[in-house]
């Protein structure tokens, strides 16, 4: 770590911008990670036509997730992957990992598959965990990347050093997911700012839609010196969906900031994926706020839907429950017993 990140008040020279495309891997918790070989070739051509440079791809929770408490995804991995690689001839493909879904085999696995670019992902205060397998990341090849999921959960400082730490295991790139969508520009301003100023590695920032605020998010992450930025076509994800890449990219561009992704063609990969991959856009509901206020996985909400409708309680006070218990992903279990306890409670 370079030192205690502070603020300033000197502008950061802007970095080129890399757009980080996991449509195909967050836009699964939209569909019950039930996406096909045909829907996955299709949107995967149309990224490359518009020359997204990463399209990442897997179940919604990434390698080795598909199973019974969090959902079976359409297709295994290897089918997935081999799917995507074929349709992409000038993107990179991503994958993404969480230790304890995801394992050592499943990471050489995947970059024996073709992928390029490979996520270890950890809770926001547990960067230790992801040590090994950055390193098996670097050692197959592939670039390796540590992000911090609900990171809305500790503040500037410790996500800074938990960044650097990530880093020192060799990670080529850190960074921060609002997996709940539950930032404000200004705090993403001062965590940007924090892990930008304690690592010497490219930042990144995933934004999600809860609150409206994805795509200016992701706007105060590049002013204030991230360089890698998620977004997805029609912001297809999780909750209320994630940054909109067609309209990040619309926006970058009135800002005068190149991504080297063609504007025509990635609103056609727009259309596509809304004609192939989705029922209706994402949009913002009393549920996707109520996430976003309570700082929950945005992943949560098909789940909070369902039981919240077997149960009979309110899906809106479901969360903020779950909220107060400040469950993460991999507590889906809980769902169940906490709206059992607000039925209980209500009679």
């Amino acid at each position: 770590m370079k030192g205690t990140p502070s603020m300033d008040t000197h502008p950061r020279k802007r970095p080129q911008i890399l757009l980080h495309d996991p449509t195909l891997r967050d836009g699964h918790h939209a569909v019950g990670h039930q996406l096909g070989a045909d829907q996955l070739h299709a949107y995967a051509t149309a990224a490359n036509a518009a020359k997204v440079p990463v399209v990442e791809v897997g179940h919604g929770n990434g390698l080795g997730a598909s199973s019974l408490q969090i959902g079976r995804a359409a297709l295994d991995d290897a089918t997935m992957l081999t799917t995507v690689r074929e349709a992409l001839t000038s993107s990179r493909m991503g994958v993404f990992m969480a230790p304890g879904w995801g394992t050592s085999h499943d990471l050489v696995t995947a970059v024996r598959h073709g992928a390029d670019v490979v996520r270890i992902a950890a809770h926001c205060t547990e960067a230790d965990v992801t040590e090994r397998h950055l390193g098996v990341a670097r050692d197959l090849g592939a670039e390796a990347q540590g992000v911090l999921l609900m990171s809305h959960m500790t503040g500037p400082g410790e996500l800074a050093e938990q960044c650097a730490l990530m880093a020192t295991f060799g990670a080529q790139a850190v960074g921060i997911m609002d997996s709940a969508g539950h930032y404000l520009p200004a705090d993403v301003t001062e965590r940007v700012h924090a892990i930008a100023d304690a690592v010497d590695v490219p930042v990144i920032f995933h934004g999600h839609n809860n609150l409206g605020l994805a795509v200016a998010n992701s706007l105060a992450a590049v002013d204030t010196g991230a360089s890698v930025i998620d977004a997805t076509a029609r912001g297809f994800g999780a909750g209320a969906g994630n940054t909109q890449l067609e309209v990040l990219v619309a926006v970058l561009e009135r800002r005068g900031i190149a991504t080297g992704i063609g504007l025509r063609e990635v609103l056609a990969a727009a259309d596509i994926a809304a004609d192939r991959l989705m029922k209706a856009s994402p949009s913002i509901d009393s549920t996707a706020v109520a996430s976003g206020l309570a700082g929950v996985f945005s992943g949560f909400r098909r789940p909070v839907q369902q039981i919240a409708r077997a149960e009979g309680v309110d899906p809106v006070d479901l969360f903020l429950a779950l909220g107060g218990r400040q469950v993460v992903a991999g507590q889906e279990d809980l769902i169940g017993d906490v709206a059992r306890q607000l039925k209980a409670a209500t009679r």
